[in-house]
């Protein structure tokens, strides 16, 4: 097995990823921060679990989902409930161009935060991430089928979403 070091470096390495996927799961960057937090020690503390012959970033995630699912939980049992946060803008220099691209991303994004949680943790992980349906499958714990679902349903309903949205200028 690879020493605790490299695994732990490894981790490191795939710390945006794993962000990107908290991003998408929590909406707000505070909440996601400390998802990415509570997965990385979550992973630290069980890597005997984890098995070298396995892709890290696949258990990583499927570790995300399940401790994202936990929160979820037990904010409902405590009845606590928060408005979304803005989104961060988009950097970039002024212009028209720029201007017309951060309202598309923009509109993506309120429409991939408006999918349900499902959906857009399959985004997260097939559309964003670039994971296989098959691994997304894994780390959800769904069929295949109910991937391929579930992102036919979000690309139909975030190409419903965006139809109206401005075209960025060249």
């Amino acid at each position: 097995m690879a020493g605790r070091a490299d695994i732990a470096e490894r981790i490191v390495e795939l710390l945006p990823r794993l962000r990107r996927f908290a991003l998408t799961l929590t909406r707000r960057e505070h909440d996601a921060d400390d998802l990415v937090q509570g997965t990385v020690e979550r992973a630290l503390g069980r890597l005997d679990s984890w098995k070298p012959d396995t892709r890290l970033d696949s258990w990583l995630f499927k570790i995300m989902q399940n401790h994202w699912i936990d929160q979820v939980r037990a904010q409902r049992l405590r009845g606590a409930s928060e408005g979304l946060d803005a989104a961060d803008e988009v950097a970039g220099s002024d212009g028209r161009h720029v201007t017309g691209v951060r309202r598309e991303l923009q509109a993506t994004l309120e429409a991939v935060l408006r999918l349900p949680e499902e959906q857009r943790a399959v985004v997260g992980l097939v559309l964003v991430e670039g994971l296989a349906y098959r691994e997304a499958a894994e780390i959800l714990a769904v069929p295949i089928g109910t991937v391929m679902s579930r992102l036919s349903r979000a690309r139909a309903a975030l190409e419903l979403a965006l139809e109206g949205a401005p075209e960025p200028r060249s």
